[in-house]
């Protein structure tokens, strides 16, 4: 028995980059920031810890069309570990396969208008229900 499950909060470090695979699948990349504080010697200190996240489907179209550098969201997913042989070493990198992504309001002056897309009255819809596919499953239509 396993389990591989998480959830975490955090903004945006750069703007979604959306790809399709050959078949036509989407795939957005996100960056995150996710801070954790703390006292050490009677001061507060900020750890600060960047995730990459993959979503797949029209949860990643949803992603790219919505969020931008700076947005706030929380990712529930799965962690998966990507390996690869560089100069005869075995390289390998942690990342977060989502589930589902939760967009959180944008922080403005105005503290009535919470919405990402106040101005027009259109709400974006969740970027939810990724659909994950198995990495043999991938091919890239570059």
């Amino acid at each position: 028995m396993s389990l591989n499950s998480v959830n975490i909060m955090g903004n945006l470090t750069r703007d979604p980059e959306i790809k399709y695979t050959a078949s036509g699948k989407a795939v957005c990349s996100l960056s995150i920031a996710n801070n954790h504080v703390y006292t050490k010697n009677n001061e507060k200190v900020t750890e600060v810890s960047y995730f990459d996240v993959d979503v797949w489907g029209l949860a990643a179209e949803n992603c790219s069309k919505y969020l931008a550098k700076g947005n706030g969201i929380i990712v529930e997913g799965r962690l998966r570990q990507d390996r690869w042989e560089k100069d005869g070493k075995i390289q390998s990198r942690v990342k977060i396969t989502a589930n589902a992504v939760h967009f959180l309001p944008k922080k403005q002056n105005n503290a009535m208008d919470v919405s990402p897309t106040a101005s027009s009255g259109a709400k974006p819809p969740e970027a939810q229900a990724a659909d994950v596919m198995a990495p043999e499953d991938i091919a890239w239509n570059e």
